[in-house]
């Protein structure tokens, strides 16, 4: 149903399993005809060093008929919203998720959770959050669903939320869409994979959508032309290669 998936590592996080051509091979498989890779942020401690973000422009923007962005899922470092993305890698990502991680930003209260996103989206930078309905860090869903839509920032919908990661993420996913929803923002489907074989499954998230009846043109996933526009929107360049996506 949804050609695009937004969030996934490969071995450069040593936690992770897959190739970029294992990722390539299962997206022909499946139907994805977008992805981005989404290693995390230097900052965290398995994860890949600056040089593997720098060199991604030797990467093909396309391979065997799948489009491939170069992406980051960048850590939320404190409540000025600042992360381990800086100012040089920033302009070599066509993606930049950002979210906070328990071994860079650990827990501390509601409001500062609630800041530290706000403060991130405000920057201007940063393109989705990712995995906000993490009950580890309890958030004003409406406050941080309205920042969002001000800012032009999407809210990740994470399918790997209600299977292996974050579990007790499930009814604040549904509160964070219904709030997206009211807030006139944008949704983006991840299945944060750390194994290929989970790419484009959606399963749990497609079950909110359509229970909350989730507005389609809202949804950055719907082809990779919407996901695109959207990352033009927000300031980016066209990216040439896929300019008849």
């Amino acid at each position: 149903m949804y050609p695009v998936d937004l969030h996934m590592h490969t071995v450069a996080s040593t936690h992770a399993y897959s190739t970029l051509h294992d990722y390539i091979i299962q997206a022909n498989k499946c139907g994805i005809k977008m992805l981005a890779i989404t290693d995390h942020g230097p900052d965290m401690e398995d994860a890949p060093h600056y040089w593997h973000f720098m060199n991604m422009r030797l990467w093909p923007r396309v391979v065997d008929g799948i489009a491939i962005l170069r992406g980051i899922e960048s850590n939320i470092k404190n409540i000025k919203g600042e992360i381990d993305c800086n100012d040089r890698m920033l302009h070599e990502m066509d993606l930049i998720i950002a979210g906070l991680h328990e071994p860079v930003f650990p827990p501390e209260n509601y409001h500062n959770h609630t800041q530290a996103m706000i403060s991130t989206m405000a920057k201007g930078n940063v393109d989705i959050i990712s995995h906000p309905g993490n009950p580890k860090f309890p958030i004003d869903i409406c406050a941080v669903a309205e920042a969002a839509a001000c800012y032009n920032v999407a809210l990740e919908l994470n399918n790997s939320s209600f299977i292996n990661s974050r579990i007790g993420s499930a009814n604040n996913c549904r509160k964070i869409a219904e709030a997206v929803s009211n807030a006139g923002g944008y949704l983006a489907l991840g299945t944060d994979s750390h194994v290929a074989f989970s790419l484009g499954n959606f399963e749990y998230c497609i079950r909110i959508i359509n229970e909350i009846e989730f507005p389609n043109n809202r949804i950055l996933n719907v082809s990779p032309r919407r996901l695109l526009n959207f990352l033009i929107k927000r300031g980016k360049s066209e990216i040439i290669e896929l300019s008849d996506w």
